[in-house]
């Protein structure tokens, strides 16, 4: 009933014109004047039609001119000869009805535009409005940087405090005494950088930003359609848009408004509702000849028959609005699936060429690769830990508050980085301050790594994080099971599930590696080098010393060409290495063979790797076609020489659509799907470039035309599929249409269809049409 009443108040004319039946029926022949004033002779209640009919007729023509500054054809033409014709024959319940179809005509596209756009609408909807600021003594701007440390990382303690203000009652809610408020609402459009925001349970995250709290559950459903909410620690970004649970917490602003990662996803759907499909444009052209096809079959009614009533009657069934209407409504209704999809789309060309997609080009790492190379093995080597003392500082045996940034701090979170057990099974001895012993084994190398590298932002990094979150899970069993092996006492912390370990001293050097200290060892990842300069400044080891010196082929096997190393130093001391390997999606294979079953029969992989790590990846997911060791230059001229090589002849017929909207319907259509930041010169250079994404960054889907927000590379065959459905509903619901108008128009003039039937068939037809269009919202696969 709510939808009803806020249509008739966007159609103020639709119940006027329906309630206007009941006292035309009761003064039709009411004649105040008692004697005709002309020819027609109308009555009291016909006069009601007549100014019906000029209003709407007046109504009809401004919109026409509008239509037509907008670059619109406004063929209502029709409409207006229709209404004028049949007054001018004496059907006044005809003018009645095709006036009432005018306006619920109005109504109906309203609900089809709303319906086709709910899914768009519902991201609009969701954008924050507004930002709570701290408005505590030393807390803001200011503060905000001079909190932020060397390093980019938060104290522990740092965060816990502000976590535990968010738990107070003062913090989650404005009181009524002004004494108490702790923060201040602005519209998010006053954030500044370097603010600091309270989130209070259930809102909206305002701008992107780095979480200060010790912990965060966020909802990214309406960022990239994650059903999980996930949850996140101190230093983690925030993205606007997000939805916090149940917990209130505080934010460092680092993106104004407009920056920020929702606002972007809102120029996407602007930009797509703003656009118009070369489709709809040549439809809406289109409806000029059926226009004109109209009034000739009308005209030769009248002219035939000698009844001019018969002209009136054709018109009345003359609806162009599966072309004006269905069209468009369809193409809006299929950018509104795929957004629900988790795709987004800049504008409805671009759904159009999606369906004529017949070359698709795939970036290797991280798009038909996982983003993070997977942990395959840890190479230990013999003396791996032998010697380091284990001391109980009061550090590493006092109760843990806080917990590391990242996702990775569930893996930090449920061990103590102190805890070393005997990789040969051997008992370690001693609990006391510095009088114990032990080896590492492969599973704490894991943790000590996966610990540090929570930090880093390096490509490789949460590859080991996962490898040691699953190391952590299988320590906490064997301790559970009681095989223990452990240089600590089983009461410090990271024995049990839910302990955390202190981790302090964390610095970065980029594209070189990561260094830090957990519960007192000194842990340092990354390349052989940078790991191992403390042996070579100790004179352990020549400084021309190679990985295969600790690490020979004979004895622990060569790095296969798919294959990288990472390596690991404890207290100084070189201890193993992690060694990983860019494996596919697990869905890649199925994807594009998904693309073949299409009818996309060129797929083609370009990477800047190597052509036998290329290779490897392509023969796993089903590429034969490969160009590897590419520049990013190189990416885009072979994307560009492809492209010149499938053009064909362009047919006559096409090359008139050409000159009329502007852009082929025959050119072949190539796609480039990639994800990095080196990826973006190419997603330009493509007929469309899609970058993929997990709703996080924006690097390549700012130079792409398509984004996939929930990283899933069976989207990318989904999309054509959507894109091609929707052009397949829109052609039946036109075809369907404009076929039953012709055959309704033909039976009007051999008088089958009296006037007053034909303007609600022709209403019907319409209805028919439209809500024909709107099944491109349903999911169909």
């Amino acid at each position: 009933m709510r939808r009803i009443i806020d249509l008739c108040k966007r159609v103020p004319l639709l119940p006027i014109t329906i309630i206007s039946a009941l006292p035309i029926a009761l003064l039709w022949g009411f004649r105040p004047w008692g004697h005709s004033l002309g020819s027609l002779d109308p009555s009291l209640g016909q006069y009601i039609i007549i100014a019906l009919v000029a209003y709407t007729v007046v109504d009809t023509i401004i919109g026409m001119v509008d239509d037509l500054r907008h670059g619109h054809v406004g063929v209502d033409i029709l409409a207006v000869i229709a209404i004028l014709s049949t007054v001018a024959v004496g059907e006044y319940w005809a003018a009645w009805t095709v006036v009432l179809m005018v306006w619920s005509g109005e109504a109906i596209e309203e609900y089809a535009q709303s319906k086709a756009e709910s899914n768009l609408t519902a991201l609009i909807k969701a954008a924050p409005q507004t930002a709570h600021v701290a408005a505590l003594p030393g807390v803001g701007s200011a503060a905000g940087r001079a909190q932020h440390g060397e390093n980019g990382f938060h104290k522990t303690a740092d965060a816990t405090s502000a976590d535990r203000a968010d738990d107070s009652p003062t913090s989650t809610a404005p009181a009524t005494d002004d004494s108490n408020v702790h923060f201040r609402t602005i519209p998010v459009e006053e954030v500044k950088l370097d603010d600091v925001l309270t989130v209070l349970p259930g809102e909206t995250v305002p701008v992107d930003g780095v979480l200060m709290s010790g912990q965060a559950t966020l909802d990214l459903s309406n960022i990239n359609g994650e059903p999980v909410p996930r949850e996140v620690f101190a230093g983690a970004r925030v993205m606007s848009g997000a939805v916090n649970g149940s917990t209130a917490f505080t934010m460092r602003a680092t993106q104004l408004s407009h920056d920020s990662q929702y606002q972007r996803i809102l120029e996407l759907v602007a930009s797509a509702q703003n656009s118009r499909a070369t489709v709809v444009k040549t439809a809406d052209i289109l409806a000029v000849p059926f226009t004109v096809i109209s009034l000739i079959i009308a005209c030769v009614a009248w002219g035939v028959s000698g009844v001019p009533t018969r002209f009136a009657q054709v018109l009345v069934l003359a609806t162009p609005c599966p072309l004006l209407i269905a069209a468009p409504v369809a193409y809006m209704a299929g950018t509104g699936r795929l957004a629900k999809a988790g795709i987004l789309i800049k504008a409805q060309d671009i759904l159009e060429n999606l369906g004529r997609v017949s070359h698709i080009f795939f970036d290797k790492t991280g798009t038909l690769t996982v983003k993070q190379p997977q942990v395959v093995r840890v190479d230990l080597l013999p003396d791996a830990g032998a010697g380091i003392p284990m001391r109980v500082t009061e550090a590493g045996t006092a109760a843990m508050v806080g917990r590391p940034a990242g996702d990775a701090a569930v893996a930090a979170a449920n061990t103590a980085a102190a805890v070393v057990a005997g990789g040969s099974g051997a008992d370690a001895a001693g609990t006391g301050a510095g009088s114990a012993h032990a080896r590492l084994d492969k599973d704490h190398i894991l943790m000590l790594a996966g610990v540090v590298e929570t930090y880093s932002v390096h490509i490789l990094a949460k590859g080991i994080v996962k490898a040691g979150a699953a190391a952590i899970d299988r320590l906490h069993d064997r301790f559970d099971k009681g095989n223990r092996n452990c240089a600590q006492p089983a009461t410090d912390p990271g024995h049990r599930r839910g302990d955390y370990p202190v981790v302090k001293n964390i610095h970065e050097d980029a594209g070189k590696g990561i260094t830090g200290t957990v519960n007192g060892l000194d842990v340092s990842v990354g390349r052989f080098a940078y790991v191992t300069q403390g042996q070579v400044h100790a004179g352990l080891q020549p400084q021309s010393a190679t990985p295969l010196d600790f690490f020979p082929d004979s004895r622990y096997g060569g790095l296969a060409p798919d294959e990288m190393a990472t390596y690991v130093a404890v207290n100084g001391k070189l201890a193993a290495r992690i060694v990983m390997k860019d494996i596919p999606r697990p869905n890649a294979k199925e994807s594009l063979q998904r693309l073949r079953d299409l009818g996309v029969k060129h797929l083609t992989m370009v990477t800047g790797d190597k052509e036998p790590s290329a290779r490897i990846i392509a023969d796993e997911v089903g590429i034969s076609d490969v160009h590897s060791e590419l520049l990013p230059e190189d990416k885009v001229n072979t994307v560009r020489s492809a492209a010149q090589d499938k053009v064909a002849p362009q047919p006559w017929w096409d090359r008139i659509i050409q000159k009329l909207v502007g852009e082929s319907t025959t050119r072949p259509v190539s796609m480039m799907v990639g994800d990095g930041v080196n990826d973006a010169p190419v997603l330009a250079a493509a007929d469309i470039g899609m970058a993929m994404t997990d709703g996080t960054t924006t690097a390549a889907s700012e130079s792409a035309q398509v984004v996939i927000m929930n990283d899933d590379i069976a989207c990318v065959p989904k999309a054509i599929a959507i894109a091609r459905r929707t052009k397949r509903v829109m052609l039946q619901a036109v075809i369907a249409g404009l076929s039953l108008a012709i055959v309704g128009m033909v039976c009007a003039a051999f008088n089958l269809i009296p006037a007053v039937v034909g303007a609600f068939l022709q209403e019907l037809i319409d209805v028919v049409s439209i809500l024909w269009a709107l099944t491109a919202l349903l999911d169909r696969e």
